[in-house]
C-alpha cells in the first residue's frame, strides 16, 4: 500500500510509542529544500524558520511521551546535502527532542542492509519504505507488508555501532 499527502501523516502521526528511522541516502533532492540549500552552499546565514513544521511536530510527539529517532548513515567524506543537514538540520531537530545519530560506515557495513533503502519503523511493528531514485527524489512511500523482525534486528545493529550526532561532529568541518 502506498501512502501520500494526508494519508501518510495520519499513518506517521498515529505511532502510540516509537517513531524510527534508517535514513541511507547520500543526497535527498526534495524540492522544498532545495532553495536552502542552495543558501547553505553560498555561505549565507540559516533561515530563522527553518524546518519549524517539523520542529513542531516533534515537540508534540515527545510532548505526548513518544520518542522520535533516526540513525543517519554517512560515508566520507560527507555530501553537500549530508553537510546541509549537518548544519543547519539535525541541530535544530535534536533541539526539538530528537534522538539523531551517526552511523559512518566509510570503513565497515555492519552487516546491515546498505542497498540505499530507506525506512521508518513504528512501534517496533509497521515498517514503511522510502523509495528513492538515485539522485536522492523520493517516488513514493510504501507499507511493508512483510515480517518486521529483520527491521528491528537492522536497527539495534545500527544502533550498536551509530553514535550521537553530537559526538560525531566535533573536529568535523561541516
Amino acid at each position: 500500500m502506498l501512502l501520500d499527502g494526508e494519508d501518510w501523516r495520519r499513518f506517521f502521526d498515529a505511532f502510540e510509542r516509537e517513531a524510527w528511522r534508517f535514513e541511507a541516502q547520500p543526497t535527498y533532492t526534495m524540492p522544498k529544500e532545495q532553495e536552502n540549500v542552495a543558501r547553505f552552499l553560498r555561505g549565507e546565514a540559516k533561515p530563522p524558520d527553518h524546518n519549524v513544521r517539523w520542529h513542531s511536530r516533534v515537540r508534540t510527539y515527545v510532548g505526548s511521551g513518544r520518542r522520535i529517532g533516526r540513525v543517519r548513515v554517512v560515508r566520507q567524506p560527507l555530501t553537500d546535502y549530508q553537510r546541509y543537514q549537518f548544519a543547519w538540520g539535525i541541530p535544530g531537530n535534536i533541539r526539538a527532542g530528537e534522538d539523531i545519530r551517526v552511523l559512518d560506515v566509510t570503513r565497515a557495513d555492519y552487516g546491515l542492509p546498505l542497498s540505499g533503502q530507506d525506512w521508518w519503523m513504528f512501534d517496533e511493528a509497521d515498517v514503511v519504505h522510502l523509495n528513492f531514485r538515485p539522485d536522492g527524489t523520493q517516488i513514493n512511500r510504501e507499507v511493508f507488508e512483510g515480517d518486521p523482525t529483520p527491521y528491528r534486528e537492522w536497527k539495534g545493529i545500527a544502533l550498536e555501532h551509530a553514535v550521537p550526532f553530537e559526538e560525531y561532529v566535533k573536529g568535523l568541518d561541516v
